[in-house]
Parts: C-alpha cells; sequence; structure tokens
C-alpha cells in the first residue's frame, strides 16, 4: 500500500483496539485483502523487537487471508510484546479483524 492509502484507510474510521495491536480497516475494490503494518520507534525500541512484532502480523494474516474479505488492513503495534506473549497477540489479532469484518458489514 502506498502513503494515500494508509491515509485513506487512517481517515475510514473503522478502527478496532486491543491491548496490544490496533486494526484499522477499510473496503477495497481488489479481490483480496492487503495489509499494512505500523510499527514505531518509540513502541518497540529495538530492531529485533520490531521484526518479531511485523513477522507475528504477517503469519496471523498468511494463515486466516482465505477468511479475510476484500479490504485494506492496517495493523498498528500499541505495546511492545516478546516471544511469550506471541500467542496473545495472535488471538488478539484475529478478534480484531473478526471485529472488523463485522464494522464494514461483511
Amino acid at each position: 500500500m502506498k502513503t494515500d492509502e494508509y491515509s485513506s484507510v487512517f481517515n475510514f474510521r473503522c478502527g478496532q483496539s486491543g491491548n496490544f495491536v490496533r486494526v484499522y480497516a477499510k473496503p477495497n475494490q481488489l479481490t483480496h485483502a492487503r495489509l499494512g503494518i505500523v510499527v514505531g520507534k518509540k513502541e518497540l525500541r529495538t530492531a529485533v523487537a520490531r521484526n518479531l512484532a511485523k513477522r507475528t502480523v504477517r503469519e496471523v494474516f498468511r494463515t486466516n487471508q482465505q477468511d479475510i474479505p476484500a479490504m485494506d488492513i492496517i495493523v498498528r503495534i500499541m505495546k511492545p510484546f516478546d516471544r511469550s506473549n506471541v500467542l496473545l497477540v495472535r488471538e488478539e489479532l484475529l478478534q480484531l479483524l473478526h471485529k472488523s469484518k463485522r464494522c464494514l458489514g461483511s
């Protein structure tokens, strides 16, 4: 996704928050869902932690892609997590994706 596409998803106002992540969603005209990930250096200071967060989000998206309708999704990491919390983050992300589908009426 490009910068203006990120902005349009943020401005669409369909966001769901959890303890670790916030999910923004907007329907798109494509046949598949697209994923964007926002990880700030203030939230996760080291590159190792940022990469772990991005890998975790991508894996959840990849394994559940068949259940996600055609929409643009941005996942913003709000709180640091490590390997011991990865399962909690995965479950939270799945719940937020499900809520986002309801927000969009899909």
